[in-house]
């Protein structure tokens, strides 16, 4: 097991913005689409939007988990739909 590996094999979430110009996302499973006004990526903690101008993947790397985003970050998201371990009232009560 690697050292940035949780014991379950999930790779934990972290998301640093450096002054709106750079993001660091960590535990990304994959980037779903991405062009010059939006990044949309699968994430450990579900699937994250980021919006703005001018955006650039300008690092990627899945068997790390890790993707670096430069431009001018105009909002972040989270779609609360796709966050693992989720689902309706019903589902969870009858795990």
């Amino acid at each position: 097991m690697r050292d940035n590996d949780s014991p379950h094999g999930v790779r934990p979430h972290g998301l640093t913005l450096e002054g709106r110009q750079k993001a660091v996302i960590t535990g990304v499973e994959g980037v779903d689409s991405f062009n010059e006004q939006m990044v949309v990526l699968a994430t450990t903690a579900g699937t994250l939007t980021l919006l703005g101008n001018q955006l650039h993947v300008s690092k990627l790397n899945l068997e790390d988990g890790q993707l670096l985003v430069d431009g001018e970050i105009a909002a972040l998201e989270y779609d609360e739909r796709s966050r693992p371990g989720r689902g309706s009232l019903l589902t969870r009560l009858f795990r």
